[in-house]
């Protein structure tokens, strides 16, 4: 199993869940984490949550690997001003875990304010722990034309060019991040 909260100093602890929904701890470790993400604080403990083949999944790209999907959770710093959680609900306590997110984005430079409510499915791995795949998905929906899945698969690989993950937890650190 993957290190406990406290190892990887998340920050979403107070996981909100839907009448009737219970989450062990570990699935709380693995969904604070994600919202973690959500909210622009990656870290790479917290990556170290995910596992190497891991997908991540929404309506501007498809990141399939470590490479692809670590810099797309620290894209969110550079591209964003200001990360507001809205609301978050935990709505199903499975495998895939659900969760309701509504975010208010603000990108740097232009201070365009852009809201997005989610479904979002975190995907696990019962053995390791580790998850294998989320699913961001805008309005409840992904895209699914092949033209837009070239869109989607390019930015996968274009981000990790633009975007430099921390080397170590040191370089971590040095970026504010835990």
């Amino acid at each position: 199993m993957a290190s406990g909260s406290s190892d990887i100093n998340i920050e979403n602890t107070n996981i909100k869940t839907a009448s009737g929904v219970s989450l062990d701890d570990h699935q709380k470790t693995l969904v604070g984490s994600v919202l973690d993400l959500f909210a622009g604080r990656p870290s790479l403990k917290k990556l170290s949550l995910w596992a190497d083949d891991g997908v991540f999944e929404d309506p501007i790209t498809i990141a399939t690997g470590r490479k692809q999907y670590e810099p797309q959770w620290y894209g969110l710093q550079a591209a964003f001003k200001e990360i507001e959680r809205l609301h978050h609900e935990v709505t199903d306590g499975g495998n895939p875990i659900g969760l309701d997110l509504k975010t208010r984005y603000v990108v740097k430079g232009i201070g365009k304010e852009q809201t997005i409510a989610s479904k979002v499915n975190i995907f696990y791995d019962k053995d390791s722990g580790k998850i294998t795949k989320v699913e961001d998905k805008w309005d409840g929906q992904l895209p699914d034309s092949s033209f837009t899945n070239i869109f989607r698969q390019l930015n996968s690989v274009t981000v990790p060019t633009m975007i430099s993950v921390p080397k170590n937890d040191e370089e971590d650190r040095q970026r504010g991040n835990q």
